[in-house]
């Protein structure tokens, strides 16, 4: 059917939606026909997606729905490559020229000959690049990363194989799609592992995280389950908001349980076997009944990835007997690279390289942290179109520099200790570039100065803010007076402010509703919800190199800034209201 609608060689086609069948087949049939798959984010602006389908010269565009179809139509005039939009999860809602329902395009390869799919097919070489998966730069546009055939059908055997992945001749191993596809490492399990193993694969409803999830999970019993750190957070605050509603007794028991579980199972990771009588009681009374509560009674491999996850977390599972496993990877490496395995991990690590995947700890200093760098069959081809920035991902020896600083401990087990790149990673696995954000904001707002977003493994975003005002000529000292501009547009809001401490300690009316629409503006244009500022807080004082804030070239040093002003920060996510 693509090759009908007349898909070019190393041409995108584009799909927009929720995980479904429908999904897998575009995506895989668009490879068949010797395009490329490309997904796009379902939370995306249609500007954002009109940058995707633009990189990729897609000819066939695949939505789910109406509402999907919708910011495609928004900008389709600017897509001279298009060819045809197919529409795959309800009926269509009106007729247009070149639009089709799944079945209308199912039907069209019909009288296209096999001999012409066929040689198509095996014209294709495994270097050559079958599937872009767009990754947010820290500044600017998505990069397309190219992946090759090998690169996928490589990793997935590896991967698979290295966490013990049985074929289907020999056990049937099930799992849940409900990640979005169109990030790397739903696209390895759901796809490409699980056709490699003969996975049997169940598609959630599309508002699975916002909380029916758990409903599928007991449904399904998956064996295997790869979940964000998010959703792991949002199941231990289920659990334990279900828990604190429990007799006494009940919770007594449970709290007894939990300690045993993890006493026996940290005892376990240092390599004690031996099972205590009272883990066996425990494991009758407590973990089998909350596994089955939450569906992953059947699951011996829970895994982590995508965003860093907190110890606490991880000892909650632990407490009950599930060991969450932690992965670490990029969409550069095809996913995975190291991963943890029920006999071989520890608690803050992402596991041992998968057979075949080397790392190097780039320039270490002298705790052994340095950038962790890759190299294997997983490693990609390059970004699409942008040569430049891939010689800055990939050195001239082949390795691939993640931009992650880490260290190896005595084991060879991979800690990731920092970023080098400024990413924030949401608790749901969002990457989001804070550069423009906080520009936009310092547009929106003239008045503002400095303007630093946070939410690295947090739930949503919050911007700690600074206002001009006068410095010290000879130390560099920001004072408290406003600059004269400050002053003027304070005067156009109606403020009679002219120092900071002022608009701070009366909160100042005028000020902050000036703030809190700037912001309001700047969310509006927001590339996905997760991209959203969603509370906000003044400082008294600008930064600067005398505060140490900034570097010798007005750089902000955001880990100095998240160290000095932790209090601020940590408020944002105490507070019981919601994000304002």
């Amino acid at each position: 059917s693509c090759l009908q609608l007349g898909l070019e060689r190393f041409h995108g086609v584009c799909i927009l939606g929720f995980n479904a069948a429908e999904w897998f087949i575009a995506d895989i049939g668009a490879i068949l026909a010797g395009g490329l798959a490309v997904g796009i984010y379902t939370t995306n602006s249609p500007e954002a997606c009109h940058y995707v389908a633009e990189n990729c010269s897609a000819n066939v565009l695949v939505v789910e729905n109406h509402k999907q179809l919708q910011k495609i139509l928004e900008i389709q005039h600017k897509l001279p490559h298009l060819k045809a939009i197919v529409q795959y999860g309800e009926e269509l809602k009106e007729k247009r020229p070149n639009l089709y329902s799944w079945s209308e395009f199912m039907d069209l390869g019909k009288d296209v000959p096999d001999a012409q799919l066929r040689g198509i097919v095996e014209s294709q070489k495994p270097n050559q690049c079958c599937t872009l998966i767009y990754t947010s730069g820290t500044t600017g546009q998505p990069k397309g990363v190219m992946l090759s055939h090998d690169n996928l059908t490589w990793t997935a055997a590896a991967a698979g194989r290295f966490i013990t992945l049985m074929g289907a001749e020999e056990k049937q191993e099930l799992v849940v799609s409900y990640l979005p596809l169109s990030h790397i490492a739903a696209q390895m399990t759901d796809i490409w592992s699980a056709m490699t193993f003969g996975v049997q694969v169940f598609f959630a409803q599309p508002d699975a995280l916002k909380g029916t999830l758990v409903d599928t999970l007991r449904e399904v019993r998956p064996t295997a389950f790869l979940g964000v750190p998010r959703v792991w957070e949002k199941m231990e605050e289920k659990m334990k908001s279900i828990g604190a509603k429990s007799s006494a007794l009940r919770r007594k028991v449970a709290s007894w349980a939990k300690g045993i579980g993890l006493q026996t199972n940290l005892k376990r990771m240092s390599g004690y076997s031996d099972v205590p009588v009272n883990f066996r009681l425990a494991r009758h009374l407590v973990y089998k009944k909350v596994r089955k509560a939450i569906g992953l009674d059947r699951c011996t491999k829970c895994y982590t990835g995508a965003a860093p996850i907190t110890r606490e977390t991880l000892e909650f599972f632990l407490s009950l007997n599930i060991p969450v496993l932690e992965l670490y990877g990029m969409s550069e490496s095809s996913g995975p690279h190291t991963i943890s395995l029920p006999h071989a991990f520890k608690l803050g690590s992402c596991g041992k390289e998968i057979t075949g995947c080397r790392t190097l700890i780039d320039k270490p200093d002298g705790a052994g942290n340095g950038e962790i760098c890759f190299s294997g069959r997983h490693i990609f081809m390059g970004y699409l179109n942008m040569e430049e920035k891939t010689k800055e991902a990939i050195d001239e020896d082949g390795w691939l520099h993640s931009g992650d600083l880490g260290k190896h401990d005595k084991d060879g087990f991979l800690y990731i200790t920092g970023r080098i790149k400024e990413l924030i990673i949401t608790a749901g696995g969002e990457n989001v570039p804070p550069v423009p954000i906080e520009d936009a904001v310092k547009e929106a707002v003239p008045i503002i100065s400095n303007a630093m977003l946070v939410g690295d493994k947090a739930k949503f975003l919050a911007m700690l803010l600074t206002l001009k005002c006068t410095m010290d000529v000879e130390t560099g000292e920001p004072g408290d007076d406003l600059t004269p501009e400050a002053v003027e547009y304070c005067q156009k809001l109606g403020s009679k402010a002219t120092k900071v401490s002022e608009i701070l300690h009366s909160k100042d009316k005028a000020v902050y509703t000036a703030i809190q629409k700037g912001i309001l503006a700047v969310n509006e244009g927001a590339v996905s919800n997760a991209q959203r500022v969603q509370k906000w807080v003044l400082l008294e004082k600008d930064f600067s190199l005398f505060g140490g804030e900034l570097g010798p070239t007005m750089k902000l040093k955001r880990a100095v800034v998240a160290q000095k002003y932790k209090d601020q920060i940590a408020q944002f996510y105490t507070d019981v209201d919601s994000p304002s």
